[in-house]
C-alpha cells in the first residue's frame, strides 16, 4: 500500500483505540475496541496448534479487522445492538473498504463476507473466539461494572458459537468455571456489605 493510502487507513483504524467497549479492564477503565481486537488475534495465534487444519493466518486477519466498522459507529453491546445498527455499521464499513486500494479492498471484502456467513471453519473459530474474549474480559473486570443481565449472559454467551468444536467447548467450560467463581465471590462480598 502506498504511503498516503496506508496513513489514511491507519488514521481510521486509530479510531478504535479511542472507541470504548461496554466492558471494563481489570484496571478499572473501559476497554477499547483495539484492545479487544488485539487480544482476540493473540488468542487465535495461541490456539493455532489446536486447529492444525485451519488457515490460522486468515483467522488472525479476521480478528484484526472484525470491528473496524466500530470506528464509524462506536461500540454497541451485543445485547443492545439492533438490526438497524448492524445495517448502518455494515454500510459505513463497506463504503470505506471500497475506498481502499487493491488487493486490500478485495481481500477485506471477502473476509467480511466469510465472517458474516460463518460457514467456514475459520469464520466459525473467529466468531467463537470473539464471544469468548468478551466473556473473559468481563471475568477480569470488577463485577460491580456488570449490568444485571450480564450475570446470566456471561454464563451462556458463546456456547452456541463453540458447539462445533470439542476444543472450544472445553475452553468455554473453563471460562464458565471462572465466571461462576467470580459471581460467587462477588455475591458473598455483596452479602457481607
Amino acid at each position: 500500500m502506498e504511503p498516503t493510502a496506508l496513513l489514511n487507513a491507519l488514521h481510521v483504524a486509530e479510531g478504535l483505540k479511542n472507541t470504548t467497549r461496554h466492558c471494563y479492564t481489570s484496571g478499572g477503565r473501559h476497554e477499547s475496541v483495539a484492545e479487544h481486537s488485539w487480544r482476540l488475534a493473540l488468542m487465535a495465534y495461541w490456539l493455532r496448534d489446536e486447529f492444525p487444519t485451519l488457515d490460522m493466518e486468515r483467522v488472525v486477519r479476521m480478528c484484526l479487522i472484525h470491528d473496524l466498522g466500530e470506528a464509524f459507529t462506536g461500540d454497541i453491546p451485543s445485547f443492545q445492538k439492533t438490526q438497524a445498527d448492524e445495517a448502518r455499521e455494515e454500510s459505513l464499513l463497506s463504503g470505506w473498504v471500497d475506498s481502499l486500494p487493491e488487493p486490500f479492498r478485495t481481500e477485506m471484502a471477502a473476509l467480511y463476507r466469510e465472517m458474516s456467513a460463518r460457514e467456514t471453519p475459520e469464520a466459525k473459530l473467529f466468531k467463537a473466539l470473539d464471544n469468548l474474549e468478551a466473556v473473559i474480559q468481563h471475568n477480569e473486570s470488577d463485577l460491580s461494572t456488570w449490568s444485571e443481565n450480564e450475570f446470566a449472559l456471561n454464563l451462556r454467551y458463546g456456547y452456541d458459537k463453540c458447539a462445533w468444536s470439542p476444543e472450544l467447548l472445553a475452553l468455554r467450560d473453563a471460562v464458565r468455571t471462572e465466571t461462576e467463581a467470580r459471581i460467587d465471590a462477588f455475591r458473598k462480598e455483596q452479602s457481607t456489605c
